[in-house]
Order: structure tokens, then C-alpha cells, then sequence
């Protein structure tokens, strides 16, 4: 699957495997950050309408007096009578039939306490970029396990796509993962747009592992930018990091794939290179010599690869895989070793 798609819905959006089930009929945004912000204004790019969940009333108020996100992406502008807003959680997902899923990893259990409506019956999209905290569990598996949402119920949006390139509209390219094609192809369908360029995978749970890793191997590169490291180390850091991603992915999920498409290296790239990427100004703060907490409180969002790097490290004394670039950010984040002795042990490792 590597070339790029163009999909077509019936009119009403009906589902492509001829099933009764009109999916994407009624979709929800979960959540209200930069990121779910980006993707409802890729859905109503060609969408006519969708749902928007927002745990904060206040918030949802402000947006719909101001016309935009009051704390996110605040210079792209909504068409407020194409949006219907919720701060019930109950209420939005019995109105839809596709949940796309946008809160930050470690609080998505929280979101989802309030939740009475059963979710086996909607296709549930995560577009986390992080895993569940205590669970140790990718969200589609945490979604399988928790919630009985079967496997073809279930989908991951990937890929190198920084939330302030697609409000400013600049060429971004997204994978849709589900086993069922169908599913995936309507999706793909729903936010492509003259600057989202789109395909398609089966490989969910290879997409939402690759995800995580990226954040881990982002705080890295951005702990040796803080400690002066040059462009040349960098690129030695990013081709043993996408090897190490290999490893695992062939470890824990065993199936074809290639780990050079845009959301495998592509997303570790961009997170690994970019400002935009959260993930490399924490790290780069932790190079400089702050602390994890005073590093937190500094960025005032959510850098999701620290605690996907505790969730990895447990994850990975099950499967063994040999992951120095895991180890090295693990060790400096939580055991507290000098990024300085770690980072030159790290440089020791490589070729």
C-alpha cells in the first residue's frame, strides 16, 4: 500500500463494504487541544458537519463567541453553524457513529469515566500519539480490551503532521490504519483536501507503536541539541533510531511493512527535527539542564513521549528487544542519570 488514493462515498456516506451501517454519517471530534483542532478543520474541508466534544464548558462558550479555538490554532476560523458542541461525553457518542479520538494519552481513562453509552457499535479512530498510562496498552487495544470495540470497528490516524502546518494549510500526508478497508477508505476519504494528501494501511497496531517510539527518539534528539550536539550526530541519532524502531515492530506486530513510509520515518523525522515537535523542546530543556518537573511546568503542554517512554521500557522487558536509544532517554528521564554521561555512553553504541 504505497501509493496514494483518491476515495469516493456514495452520497449519504454510505459504508463501501455494502453494509446497512452508514459510517461517517455523524462524526465526532473528542477533544480540543492543537491537534484536535487541525483535524476538525481537515473533516470540514469536505464534510458538511460534525460534532465536537470539549470537556470544558467554558471553553466551548468562548470558541462560539469568538468564531475560533480561544487556546489553540486560535487564526483558523470555524463556520460555527457546522459545528454542534457538547461538553457531554454521553451525549456525543450517542449521536455519532465515528469517534475520532484526539485527547492526550495519559487522560484519556479520565474522558472516558463519564462514558455510559457502549462503544462496540462505532468505529472508534484514535489519533493519540501516546499510550495509556498504567495499561500499558496502544489506545485501539486499550478500546478492544476495555470497551469489546471489535478489531474491524477500529482504526489509527498517522503520520508527519504537526497540528500548525495544517492551519496554515501546507502540504501534509496522513495513513488511515483499519483491517477494514472500507472503513479506512472513507475516512481517507472525509479529510482529503487540496493540502491533505491520504492513504491507507492495515498495519493499526504497527502505525500507533511507531507513533510512540517517534515521541521517545523526539526527546532524545532534543537532549543532545541541548548538549550541543551537531547536525551530524543528529543523523546518525535518526537512522539508529529508525532501526531500532524496526526491531521492535518486528518483534511485537510481525507483518509486511515498510518501515521508510512517511508514517514510520516520516513522522520520526519531523518530530525529531521540527520546533513544532513538543516532544524536542522537552528534550532540548532536559539537555539544557532542567529538571523533568520545571521542564513540565515550563511548557505548559503535554509532551506525550515521557510517559510513553516509561510505557515502552515496560512493554519492552516482555519482548527484549535490543533498544539502547529507549534505554538512554528512560535512564535520563526517570533514573535520573546526567543526560551528559548517558547521552556519550549512547554515542559509544553507535556506528
Amino acid at each position: 500500500m504505497s501509493r496514494f488514493f483518491s476515495f469516493f462515498s456514495n452520497e449519504n456516506g454510505k459504508a463501501l463494504n455494502g453494509g446497512d451501517v452508514e459510517w461517517g454519517t455523524n462524526i465526532a471530534i473528542m477533544g480540543g487541544g492543537s491537534w484536535a483542532t487541525a483535524i476538525a478543520k481537515m473533516f470540514l474541508e469536505r464534510t458538511p458537519h460534525i460534532h465536537w466534544y470539549m470537556r470544558n464548558q467554558d471553553t466551548i462558550d468562548n470558541f462560539k463567541r469568538l468564531g475560533y479555538n480561544p487556546s489553540y490554532l486560535t487564526s483558523v476560523r470555524f463556520d460555527l453553524s457546522r459545528i454542534t458542541f457538547s461538553s457531554d461525553i454521553n451525549e456525543v457518542v450517542s449521536n455519532c457513529d465515528t469517534l475520532v479520538f484526539v485527547t492526550p494519552s495519559p487522560y484519556l481513562k479520565n474522558h472516558l469515566k463519564k462514558l455510559k453509552v457502549k462503544l462496540h457499535n462505532k468505529f472508534i479512530v484514535t489519533a493519540i500519539k501516546g499510550i495509556v498510562p498504567d495499561e500499558n496498552l496502544v489506545c485501539t487495544e486499550y478500546f478492544r480490551q476495555v470497551y469489546n470495540v471489535p478489531e474491524d470497528n477500529l482504526g489509527v490516524l498517522g503520520g508527519p503532521s504537526h497540528a500548525e502546518e495544517v492551519a496554515l494549510g501546507r502540504l501534509t500526508y496522513l495513513t488511515i490504519g483499519c483491517v477494514d478497508n472500507a472503513k479506512a477508505q472513507m475516512l481517507a476519504e472525509k479529510i482529503s483536501s487540496s493540502y491533505v494528501k491520504t492513504k491507507t494501511s492495515q498495519d493499526v497496531i504497527g502505525i500507533e507503536y511507531a507513533s510512540v517510539l517517534k515521541n521517545v527518539y523526539s526527546i532524545a534528539a532534543g537532549i543532545c541539541n541541548g548538549l550541543k550536539y551537531g547536525d551530524n550526530f543528529q543523523s546518525v541519532l535518526m537512522s539508529n533510531a529508525v532501526q531500532e524502531m524496526n526491531r521492535f515492530l518486528r518483534s511485537v506486530y510481525p507483518i509486511e511493512r515498510n518501515v521508510y513510509d512517511s508514517v514510520y520515518l516520516g513522522d520520526l523525522l519531523v518530530t525529531g527535527y521540527s520546533n513544532f515537535s513538543r516532544n524536542r523542546v522537552f528534550g532540548q530543556m532536559i539537555g539544557k539542564g532542567y529538571s523533568v518537573k520545571s521542564a513540565q511546568i515550563e511548557m505548559e503542554m503535554i509532551a506525550e513521549g515521557y510517559y510513553g517512554t516509561k510505557c515502552m521500557k515496560d512493554i519492552n522487558r516482555h519482548y527484549h528487544v535490543n533498544m539502547p536509544i529507549l534505554d538512554a532517554v528512560y535512564n535520563i528521564l526517570y533514573e535520573r542519570i546526567s543526560p551528559s554521561i548517558e547521552i556519550k555512553l549512547l554515542t559509544d553504541s553507535f556506528r
